[in-house]
């Protein structure tokens, strides 16, 4: 078993965690772990960590997101997915395109955006969607993120029913599912998502993604990105002498040379040694991957 991220194009249908388990039983070792969930409905790019590499998780959590989705205008959901029952219904014909257009621009940039009540918050220790389903009322605080991207695609029209193809970037924490809702909402006819395919993860893409039954062939070699190289793939870097290598695997830190943090420092046989980050003087260690 290598350490090293493996990144896996999800199949619909699937949760994040059935994902992980079928990696662990690829990669024969139980030290599994994802880099931010997919909702079961939703596709593409799930970053996997394997052995070591489950360290570097949290900074790929962390790390904007790229998605192609459809928008139904006309129907709003449970869930504000196509996963959810269908709870209200109005005429959505005479939405225009300039309309669709507007209230997009509009949920664009930064926003105060409320997670869909369906979700994995927790409330009081348990996920809100396990509250929902109890059939409690969730409210959910607003949170601000980022939409830094938000275009329009196609505006299909069948009916009474409008469906918009998006393709957006956004940071870590939007629901593009409240975007659908709240377009839907804004537009006075409702909205859910009927269609989700996440197609980035910080610098990771669809185009070297691997689907589980190409991962099955390749069992147990699934890693495609050694810890090393993905690393150096994720962060700025910095290579330590023999005397900073051996401080930095005993936690101590280093000098400061001025690199924004977090970023990554390899000893001088190319290892990887640790993340750190610069702070009161020192360039202080966030993970250590030695020993």
């Amino acid at each position: 078993m290598s350490d090293g991220l493996v990144v896996v194009d999800k199949a619909p249908g699937m949760t994040s965690h059935d994902v992980v388990a079928r990696v662990r039983r690829l990669a024969r070792t139980r030290r599994v772990g994802h880099g931010g969930t997919l909702d079961p409905m939703a596709t593409g790019v799930l970053v996997i960590g394997v052995g070591r590499a489950t360290r570097l998780l949290t900074y790929v959590i962390g790390s904007a997101k790229g998605y192609a989705a459809t928008i139904r205008l006309g129907q709003s959901t449970v869930t504000d997915d196509a996963e959810g029952e269908v709870v209200a219904t109005a005429p959505a014909g005479h939405v225009t395109d300039d309309a669709v257009r507007e209230g997009l621009a509009a949920l664009t940039g930064e926003i105060d955006q409320v997670p869909s009540a369906v979700s994995a918050i927790k409330i009081d220790g348990k996920r809100a969607y396990k509250r929902v389903r109890e059939g409690e009322q969730v409210e959910l605080a607003a949170r601000r993120v980022t939409v830094s991207r938000l275009d329009v695609l196609a505006i299909r029209r069948a009916g009474e029913t409008v469906d918009v193809d998006v393709d957006l970037e956004c940071s870590s924490g939007t629901y593009v599912r409240a975007i659908a809702r709240d377009l839907g909402a804004a537009l006075g006819v409702g909205g859910h998502l009927t269609a989700l395919r996440r197609t980035t993860v910080g610098g990771f893409t669809l185009a070297e993604a691997s689907t589980l039954d190409e991962l099955e062939k390749v069992a147990p070699d699934v890693v495609n990105l050694p810890l090393a190289g993905a690393a150096r793939r994720f962060f700025a870097t910095r290579e330590a002498d023999p005397v900073e290598a051996k401080t930095l695997s005993h936690g101590g830190p280093l000098s400061t040379v001025g690199i924004d943090g977090p970023y990554a420092v390899f000893a001088p046989d190319g290892g990887l040694l640790a993340v750190v980050s610069e702070r009161d003087g020192k360039a202080r260690p966030e993970v250590v991957f030695t020993g």
